[in-house]
């Protein structure tokens, strides 16, 4: 078997809105846009990728991404890695971002994180490096 040099997540979820979700991870992760548009999303920190947005009812080439009897985001949480999470904290409380678990020890991991909702619902932590 041939061993795995790299691997490079590229999380995709699927959202109602596209430009209001960029706007809201753009804000709480102070990245950047990289496609903008209405059906679909790449947001960019430090020009890598690290989050995909799709509007859920398009389906392009692909056919239907999500299924409109479970509820968005069930049993995912979107987490993030943050190099200062006191400046993501601060972010957070400035868009008025729906607050899940305020800032705490991940008693776990041993980290500051701060649990939050997106606009569609999905759980979304960002962490302090372990």
């Amino acid at each position: 078997m041939d061993p795995v040099t790299i691997v490079r997540p590229q999380p995709l979820i699927t959202v109602r809105d596209v430009p209001a979700a960029s706007r809201w991870y753009q804000q709480i992760l102070g990245a950047d846009s990289d496609h903008g548009g209405e059906e679909y999303e790449r947001l960019l920190v430090d020009r890598a990728l690290i989050l995909q947005l799709h509007r859920d009812d398009v389906e392009h080439h692909h056919g239907p991404l999500v299924d409109p009897n479970h509820p968005r985001g069930n049993g995912v949480a979107v987490w993030f890695e943050v190099e200062n999470i006191d400046a993501a904290v601060t972010r957070c409380r400035q868009a008025g971002a729906e607050v899940e678990v305020d800032v705490h020890i991940n008693p776990n991991a041993g980290q500051r994180e701060i649990w939050l909702r997106d606009l569609d619902g999905y759980l979304v932590v960002l962490s302090e490096p372990s």
